[in-house]
């Protein structure tokens, strides 16, 4: 069944455990924390601070999404602060398959990222180390920016990669995840979606949540 992972990029971070109980509350599966450096990306968000704080406020599993620098410097930081999921960037780590392996041997699943521009075909050796691939839907560094539309085509393309290496990670998609993106980009092969403004900027946080948690069951 598909994954719905709500952002707290997107949250009210002063009310912090609430926030992530409302949308445990509309059927939320896992939660995602999108770790920005001001270097990578243009904005700074937070680090594993945060990430120990959503560990204790939920028991639901907790993905977190570096896009930073220099990843390898601070992944037991993270590892310790209870994520279960570390994603890196394509574009940030130097040596994709020894960070790939260390995030392993720390006890985290491991992840990959690519950003709207690089093409699927860069992953063709690293994509089997891989328990995840998550793919850009908006250039990131910042919430409540529009899908792009192209992606669709490169999440057909991971799905054929995938299959072609006999692969078992798990395809995320986040950037600009609504009611009217999440259907196209089921349909096309995802099994994550992060969603944040359109889960935390909503009126009400668990309704919108359990709105599209609905679809993904309605589609899947």
């Amino acid at each position: 069944m598909a994954i719905l992972a709500p952002s707290i990029l997107s949250a009210d971070l002063s009310n912090l455990a609430q926030q992530i109980r409302l949308t445990e509350m509309g059927g939320a599966d896992w939660i995602h924390c999108d770790v920005m450096d001001g270097h990578f990306v243009p904005n700074l968000t937070f680090g594993p601070i945060v990430v120990d704080a959503v560990k204790r406020s939920t028991h639901l599993p907790v993905d977190v999404h570096l896009m930073i620098k220099d990843p390898d410097k601070l992944l037991e930081n993270f590892v310790k602060a209870g994520a279960n999921y570390i994603t890196v960037h394509y574009e940030a780590a130097a040596h994709l398959n020894r960070t790939i392996n260390r995030i392993k041997e720390l006890g985290c699943k491991a992840g990959v990222s690519i950003n709207p521009a690089t093409p699927v075909q860069s992953l063709e050796d690293i994509a089997e180390y891989a328990d995840l691939i998550l793919l850009m839907s908006v250039n990131p560094g910042f919430g409540g920016q529009s899908f792009i539309p192209n992606v669709l085509k490169k999440i057909h393309e991971l799905v054929e990669l995938r299959k072609k290496l006999h692969a078992k990670f798990l395809i995320e998609i986040d950037g600009g995840i609504d009611n009217k993106t999440i259907q196209p980009a089921l349909k096309a092969g995802i099994d994550v979606f992060v969603a944040g403004s359109s889960i935390f900027k909503a009126d009400n946080i668990t309704a919108a949540t359990a709105e599209l948690k609905n679809i993904l069951k309605a589609n899947g």
